[in-house]
């Protein structure tokens, strides 16, 4: 009877701790790209070195939680926790990301219903960069690297186009800058069969019908001097996103992943 009692000690004891796994599994959300995307916040002395500036990946974490996860079952299940993990750095490209072995350390994490997004095309298409330029075939085939090394994992891989800068307006409205480089990954996610977020033209739209004036003031980095430590002698930047800018682009991607 002790043996017995043993046994089923110990097989209650597996059960219990088995659903606590599978009860407490927390689903991961890796974003890779370049510095729209990434978290500053991860820099020593960010409050003094590179505040207000934001990636909206750096503020994409608090639309994830417990009331908003069944917005996004489409994409994560019935995933109880949401975990965002962004390993996207400013300046890279996709060739320069995988070259210096950012895209294995991603690639050696994701567990099976975890998620890789990735936004690239800012720095792919610098032409007069050439460290970072990157030709549309040779964009699209990193990209189809990652979202096969992605499948290949059970992950999920969601390919957004690059988020738009604050220019070229014509006549109020505000157009592409990337030239070819969001059709090249939406073309790649459709020879694929994967998710894509058209994160171009969803940016470009919601940047038009706020306006020129209020989207240079409040979303892109431009502001006087002195209003900033970090930025003493004030900002001309629109490329780069200020708090409610990155706030306005991650709520855009997260209503995007409502509709997936």
């Amino acid at each position: 009877m002790t043996n017995i009692r043993i046994f089923v000690i110990g097989l209650c004891s597996i059960l219990i701790c088995c659903a606590f796994s599978f009860k407490s599994k927390i689903t991961t959300i890796y974003l890779i790209g370049d510095s729209t995307v990434a978290d500053y916040s991860l820099e020593e002395n960010y409050q003094t070195k590179k505040f207000p500036q934001v990636g909206w990946g750096q503020v994409f974490q608090p639309f994830f939680h417990k009331d908003s996860l069944k917005m996004v079952k489409s994409i994560l299940g019935s995933a109880k926790e949401v975990k965002i993990d962004d390993r996207a750095k400013g300046g890279r490209s996709t060739r320069t990301f995988f070259q210096e072995g950012r895209w294995a350390s991603v690639y050696n994490s994701p567990q099976k219903g975890d998620v890789v997004m990735m936004q690239f095309g800012h720095n792919d298409a610098a032409v007069e960069k050439t460290e970072r330029y990157v030709t549309i075939e040779g964009y699209k085939e990193f990209l189809r690297l990652f979202i096969n090394q992605t499948k290949e994992k059970g992950a999920i891989p969601i390919v957004l186009t690059p988020v738009a800068r604050n220019y070229p307006w014509k006549d109020g409205k505000l157009t592409n800058v990337h030239g070819d480089y969001p059709q090249a990954a939406i073309e790649t996610a459709k020879e694929l069969n994967v998710k894509y977020i058209d994160l171009n033209e969803l940016s470009m739209n919601f940047f038009s019908a706020k306006g020129q004036e209020y989207v240079t003031a409040n979303y892109f980095m431009n502001f006087e001097p002195g209003k900033y430590p970090a930025f003493p002698d004030g900002q001309k930047d629109n490329t780069h996103f200020q708090v409610n800018g990155g706030k306005e682009v991650a709520k855009l991607v997260f209503d995007a992943l409502k509709r997936l």
